[in-house]
């Protein structure tokens, strides 16, 4: 139990360049303490004590602007950074690993019944703002870019941005560090290629108006 709060630790430092200290994790992160307190409200779910359980997650809430819902399942060395307004529904399954910036709602459709909220699988990262909804899955490594809000099952390794998210690749290959402020654009890319792909046939059609009218001009001359 302690070597697990030593890693919780330590991701935080690893993770934030503004962490100077193991002390000033502990006792000033807000996505820390919210962590550390829904392992007691999910400890105490699980033994059947459900008032007990939602008014530590509440109370933790109230404190840190952040709302886990005890029933959650959270792995090991997830990160949160910064962390208000964030919010974990009942049912959202969290691997470990995970970075977890501010604004994310991992949350449901309102339509969903029994497993109502997503999966994120080891390894994720979700930039701030960005919204999961409903009982999909995002694949190990995956990367979901500031503001995008997905809907369905993302595979593992890819980038998904936009509203709703769209599903992005590098050459085919996962994108390791995400740049969250020159996020690639889909709709934009397709855009460009299609206006390429026109400009190329534009280019063919002229050359053939020019070889047509030179071989028109020939054959007057004849």
């Amino acid at each position: 139990m302690f070597k697990q709060y030593k890693e919780d630790i330590q991701s935080f430092i690893d993770h934030d360049p503004a962490a100077h200290s193991p002390i000033e994790i502990v006792l000033l992160y807000p996505g820390f303490k919210a962590l550390q307190s829904h392992k007691r409200a999910n400890w105490f779910l699980r033994h059947n004590m459900p008032f007990i359980a939602r008014y530590i997650s509440q109370r933790s809430a109230h404190k840190t602007g952040i709302e886990i819902h005890p029933g959650a399942t959270i792995g090991k060395r997830v990160v949160i950074d910064h962390g208000h307004g964030i919010v974990i529904g009942e049912t959202a399954e969290v691997g470990d690993d995970v970075m977890i910036y501010q604004g994310v709602t991992l949350g449901g459709t309102g339509k969903d019944i029994g497993k109502r909220h997503p999966t994120i699988e080891s390894g994720v990262m979700i930039g701030a703002g960005a919204k999961v909804l409903g009982p999909i899955t995002i694949g190990k490594n995956a990367k979901v870019a500031a503001g995008a809000v997905v809907v369905k099952d993302v595979e593992p390794n890819c980038t998904v941005v936009g509203v709703p998210g769209e599903v992005v690749r590098i050459d085919g290959e996962r994108v390791d560090d995400l740049d969250q402020i020159n996020i690639p654009d889909p709709i934009m890319n397709a855009i460009t290629e299609n206006q390429k792909k026109i400009n190329e046939l534009e280019d063919k059609i002229k050359k053939l108006e020019d070889l047509k009218n030179e071989n028109i001009q020939h054959d007057d001359q004849n």
